[in-house]
């Protein structure tokens, strides 16, 4: 931890909050703090890939959550998802005390069918900003008493996990409780996850792209991008991009008179020869070939059908 920052809410240029971690090794924060009007870290809005759950001991307080007010009162947490603008905020002139506890999802992820079948149904549901557990029930007692353990383990990433574990499992059952869970979710998750993968490529192809920055555009694991690329279309990211790219070159060559430099730089690759490996790996003739054959089409076409 920093504690230079300490109080304060740091945030990017996007808007997202740089969590001041326990150990910069470990992507968790666990403090027993409070909160009363006016203090520095009180109604700041931010957002963060990390999960933030914050348990009231003492008082009432409330957070906002994409502008709802969720009031909390003692025994009350509140569970807030993955990217969604947030902020404590006191209630009237009242000192609240809480136990906070900001994590990476990532922590969890211990395999791609974890990921899938666990972390990405909840992280990604559109339908699920933030739960609250309130009210004596046996869940919200039993989060209660997983959330104020946490202090004593703080600095140990190994007791932490095995916690998050039994942290994460309440959330699911909550979720599938209210509704907001099921195999429909996770399906429509894990679809919108691949669209966004293929809107970065499509915006991104001209310049040089690594399967983690394709993975980091849909906010997943590596091995889970390689996984729902070969699901929807049957190759690597790294395939689809060379594929995209030699498509994009089809287009040129069809459509154009450039040169295969100039196309090779339009279409992102890196070198002439490479283009043209690639151009023929996947449409079985070179590019001066299908540039070829395409002009004869087109030629045979006006002779047919000449221009009135």
């Amino acid at each position: 931890m920093n504690r230079d920052i300490m109080g304060l809410i740091i945030k990017r240029e996007d808007g997202s909050e740089i969590v001041n971690y326990d150990d910069p090794q470990f992507p968790s924060y666990i403090f027993e703090g409070w909160v009363r009007p006016k203090v520095t870290w009180e109604r700041v809005p931010h957002f963060h890939e990390d999960i933030e759950m914050c348990t009231v001991t003492s008082g009432k307080m409330a957070y906002s959550v994409n502008g709802k007010t969720i009031m909390l009162h003692e025994g009350d947490t509140i569970f807030i998802n993955s990217n969604q603008i947030h902020y404590s905020m006191a209630i009237e002139e009242q000192t609240a005390k809480y136990v906070i506890f900001i994590a990476h999802p990532g922590i969890l992820n211990s395999s791609v069918a974890v990921e899938m079948q666990a972390l990405r149904p909840i992280i990604d549901n559109k339908d699920l900003p933030y739960l609250r557990f309130r009210d004596i029930d046996e869940m919200t007692e039993e989060m209660y008493r997983l959330m104020h353990s946490l202090l004593p383990i703080r600095h140990c990433p190994f007791e932490i996990t095995k916690q998050f574990f039994q942290i994460w499992d309440l959330i699911i059952k909550r979720s599938e409780i209210i509704g907001v869970l099921g195999p429909e979710e996770a399906s429509d998750a894990r679809m919108q996850t691949f669209k966004n993968m293929m809107h970065f490529i499509s915006d991104n192809f001209q310049r040089t792209l690594t399967l983690e920055e394709i993975a980091s555009s849909g906010n997943i694991s590596k091995s889970l991008c390689n996984l729902l690329f070969k699901q929807y279309v049957g190759e690597s990211p790294i395939s689809y991009l060379m594929h995209f790219r030699a498509r994009k070159m089809a287009e040129y060559l069809r459509s154009s008179n450039l040169s295969m430099a100039e196309i090779c730089s339009l279409s992102g690759f890196s070198g002439v020869s490479y283009m043209s490996e690639t151009f023929k790996k996947f449409f079985g003739v070179s590019p001066r070939e299908y540039r070829k054959q395409w002009s004869a089409i087109t030629s045979s076409e006006t002779a047919a059908h000449p221009k009135k």
